[in-house]
């Protein structure tokens, strides 16, 4: 059994407690928050006691920590975490910084111990699918991907301006989705971004509106198109083109029911938000954690992945302010 305690008590913080406490292999052992009330209704709502962050990483007894905090923590607190001997999963990004998160990737590769993170969506069951489809040759040699991410609305203005922008707090989900399709990272990253759903966060100093092109080593191409307004619902969508065949994973729907008549088609609208489109991918990317960890099996997604994802993000938000393609050799150095 995995003891197991949960740093952040936000709504994330809540999914998470979920899959942690429906996993027979890990029990919720202590909830922290940095408002301490909020973390006392969590861990009472799911049998659990409300600690401090700091008791909790100094408890021996603790095995693993799942960081659910603001981003600019998450670095801080995987360090902390694997330097007292636990396994670590942090949710997404690892850090607003590059330079930081690689100085953090190379401590935890001195304390020795597991860090996963939370890219849950290549867990979802219908991007695994096209991903096993692609890994067994069913398109040929794959040659064009498109990533479509968009959200039903934008975020509070007061987020977006500390969460990093765009390209680290949304887009980066798609960078770690195009490298787990395609097997490899860029050569380089063009994109094209700008503030037109809602003026206030291009005066905050962010782009609602985005499309970024990949380029690989072997001619292969990649286009992610994000924008935070989508009016019908959350929509997700991904398509790879092969030389033999096309693979498309398409949107979860609020129902399957489509509606035929002399005045047209109609069906029903995608789910509206991430917690209805995938939350199924959250408890299975948690069985995964506790899996490897239990057994020793590598871990499905890494640090480095973390990493590669958010060096991809700093590469994009060059190229949205200087116009011109960026290597991404470049800025990982």
């Amino acid at each position: 059994m995995l003891n197991v305690g949960l740093l952040g008590a936000g709504r994330i913080a809540g999914v998470h407690a979920t899959a942690i406490t429906t996993n027979p292999g890990s029990r919720l052992a202590a909830v922290s928050d940095f408002i301490p009330e909020n973390a006392q209704k969590l861990a009472a709502t799911y049998g659990s006691t409300a600690r401090t962050t700091d008791e909790i990483i100094a408890d021996p007894t603790i095995d693993a920590v799942l960081i659910a905090t603001s981003t600019d923590t998450h670095s801080d607190l995987i360090e902390r975490a694997t330097a007292a001997g636990k396994a670590v999963l942090c949710e997404k990004p690892v850090d607003l910084s590059l330079a930081r998160a690689q100085a953090c990737q190379k401590a935890v590769a001195r304390n020795g111990k597991p860090v996963m993170i939370g890219f849950n969506r290549r867990f979802d069951p219908n991007f695994a699918a096209l991903k096993a489809a692609a890994d067994k040759g069913e398109i040929g040699k794959t040659e064009l991907l498109s990533i479509t991410s968009f959200d039903p609305a934008p975020p509070p203005v007061a987020y977006i301006k500390v969460s990093g922008g765009i390209f680290r707090d949304m887009m980066i989900h798609d960078f770690d989705m195009a490298n787990f399709l395609m097997g490899a990272p860029p050569v380089s990253v063009s994109a094209a971004a700008s503030s037109i759903v809602d003026p206030a966060i291009g005066e905050a100093g962010d782009y609602d509106t985005a499309v970024v092109t990949l380029t690989y080593a072997d001619g292969r191409i990649a286009v992610i198109k994000n924008s935070r307004r989508a009016v019908y619902g959350y929509d997700q969508r991904v398509e790879m083109l092969g030389s033999e065949g096309l693979l498309q994973a398409q949107n979860m729907l609020e129902s399957t029911v489509v509606k035929s008549t002399t005045a047209g088609v109609t069906a029903a609208k995608p789910t509206y938000f991430f917690l209805e489109r995938y939350m199924p991918s959250y408890a299975a990317e948690w069985a995964a954690f506790v899996d490897a960890v239990s057994t020793g099996k590598p871990l499905p997604v890494t640090l480095s992945d973390g990493v590669a994802a958010l060096a991809m993000a700093e590469a994009a938000t060059l190229s949205a302010k200087s116009g011109k393609p960026v290597l991404l050799a470049d800025v990982a150095a």
